[in-house]
């Protein structure tokens, strides 16, 4: 077990502040009853219980829970109560007022956020319940900066009269976890757009698909895409991991091009992203861009896929 991990999740004040006030607006003290999924070392879990809450459900699968156990009885917390499983796997769980899930990756879904909150929902809280989080935004946005591009193509420098062209494009087929600023997107980040949007619980699609396009009022050179997400966890608490929101364990996540577009002004990008993520399988992510001349003819289409990155 990494416990390094772990550190870094209770070390991140932003998010630790963001679910206690999401979990205070929402805790009737000795009476609401919570269920924590995903609960790891059982800081958030031991948050709804300081706040008063009548009985806190604590779901972790994994070799934390054994850390997440001994929390518990260092705090002598006796309204919590440890369940060693996924709560997927739970037969008959105890339905709860509140269930709350810190099941987020610097890709929103990569941790299965949405079939745990359906089932979640389905299963385990009450009618009229709260889930936290109650919402995703997904947002995109053309990078303007040859900064991350340069550092992945470094294949074409090796020189010695070697092609690495193979192993550029596989590079080139991956995503990145990086921290991008404003200095490096399209109108400093102002352009992004919310390309899926997820209602937790009540949305249980796995596979996401959208789009959205830019037309550009001066050149530039688009080398890749930034994404980040937002979340609510309930309405007036939004969490985010935009470049310039107040700064998580989270980063932005970097969609290379395989060839930078120069756009010219009037012309426009379009990207098409796609994800697909489980349990069994992981996250599968593909994205395509096509460049656009001023009538809207197509100059040019790029299409990457995550499977291409991978070394068979």
């Amino acid at each position: 077990m990494r416990i390094e991990y772990h550190r870094a999740l209770i070390a991140d004040r932003v998010r630790n502040q963001a679910f206690h006030d999401a979990l205070a607006r929402v805790i009737r003290r000795g009476a609401t009853t919570v269920a924590d999924i995903g609960a790891g070392t059982g800081l958030i879990g031991l948050m709804a219980a300081k706040l008063g809450a009548h009985e806190v459900l604590l779901y972790e699968a994994a070799e934390v829970a054994g850390v997440a156990a001994a929390t518990i009885k260092t705090n002598r917390a006796r309204t919590c109560h440890l369940m060693p499983c996924h709560s997927t796997e739970m037969e008959d769980p105890p339905r709860v007022d509140v269930v709350v899930s810190e099941t987020l990756g610097n890709y929103a879904l990569e941790e299965n956020i949405i079939d745990t909150l359906a089932d979640a929902q389905l299963r385990h809280l009450k009618d009229g319940g709260v889930m936290i989080p109650a919402r995703i935004r997904q947002f995109v946005v053309p990078v303007i900066s040859d900064r991350i591009h340069r550092e992945l193509v470094v294949w074409d420098e090796v020189g010695f009269g070697i092609n690495l062209a193979d192993a550029r494009k596989m590079s080139l087929n991956n995503v990145y976890v990086r921290s991008l600023g404003t200095d490096d997107l399209l109108d400093g980040g102002a352009a992004a757009k919310i390309w899926d949007s997820v209602t937790l619980g009540s949305d249980a699609k796995r596979n996401r698909k959208g789009e959205v396009s830019w037309t550009f009022d001066a050149p530039h050179t688009v080398h890749g895409f930034a994404y980040w997400w937002e979340t609510d966890l309930i309405d007036g608490v939004t969490l985010s991991t935009a470049p310039d929101a107040p700064r998580t364990h989270w980063e932005q996540l970097y969609f290379p091009l395989e060839m930078p577009i120069a756009v010219a002004a009037g012309e426009s990008v379009l990207v098409t992203l796609r994800s697909k993520s489980s349990e069994e399988a992981g996250t599968h992510l593909a994205w395509t861009a096509v460049h656009f001349d001023r009538d809207g003819g197509s100059k040019g289409r790029q299409a990457m896929d995550l499977d291409k990155g991978w070394i068979p």
